[in-house]
């Protein structure tokens, strides 16, 4: 797939952009635990650290697709790469914004959600590091895809039934919450689950993706 001039640096470049959306991810994970337990200084770390993967990786995409369109890399398949680049991308936006409005919102969140917060947060952040190696893979090697990706679908639905789970104990047993606090949870965990669904998105496409380079 990679017999052209210019061959090695996308693949660098690939590389670098896969382990930005992968580092992001881990970030996201670090901040909202940090949030949660009143580690400041290390919350303020780690939303710099964040932006600064979602700069990268919005450079390092850039340079990709433009060296897809003049180098005329893989014309039959650029297409899917750019809409696959696009979609990845937007996982580490999602994870940059919702961590950000933590720090905007300031949400008042009880300590006795903190770990069901926590395990949300891991599962989410699970579902995207699980992506990163179906899309090393949809470049090397396709036929390895389809294994890897069932992964995200597990953590997916895991994010799912957790973040069900607390939006129910928000509103049926904390009845010490106002109610405009319970909204202002359930705003705050629905921003973690959606990381997770960004996840299961890229997963879709590519599925997709490598049963056309494999038929």
């Amino acid at each position: 797939m990679f017999s052209f001039k210019q061959a090695n640096k996308s693949i660098e470049l690939i590389d670098t952009f896969l382990n930005c959306i992968d580092g992001g991810a881990l970030i996201f994970k670090e901040g909202v635990k940090n949030y949660l337990f009143g580690n400041r200084e290390s919350f303020v770390d780690n939303l710099k650290t964040l932006s600064a993967l979602e700069t990268e990786a919005d450079i390092t995409r850039r340079k990709i697709e433009n060296i897809l369109y003049t180098q005329s890399l893989m014309p039959q398949l650029r297409g899917d790469i750019l809409r696959l680049l696009e979609v990845l991308d937007n996982i580490i936006d999602m994870a940059k914004k919702n961590l950000f409005q933590f720090d905007v919102e300031v949400p008042h969140i009880p300590a006795e959600l903190n770990q069901d917060l926590v395990k949300l947060t891991e599962v989410s952040a699970a579902a995207i590091v699980s992506v990163i190696p179906a899309a090393r893979d949809y470049f090397r090697s396709p036929e390895k895809v389809k294994e890897k990706i069932h992964r995200v679908y597990l953590y997916e639905k895991e994010a799912d039934k957790l973040a069900d789970a607390i939006k129910r104990k928000v509103f049926q047993e904390m009845n010490h919450l106002k109610l405009s606090e319970k909204f202002h949870l359930r705003y705050f965990t629905l921003h973690i689950e959606t990381i997770s669904d960004a996840a299961q998105d890229a997963a879709d496409m590519l599925s997709i993706m490598a049963i056309k380079r494999t038929i």
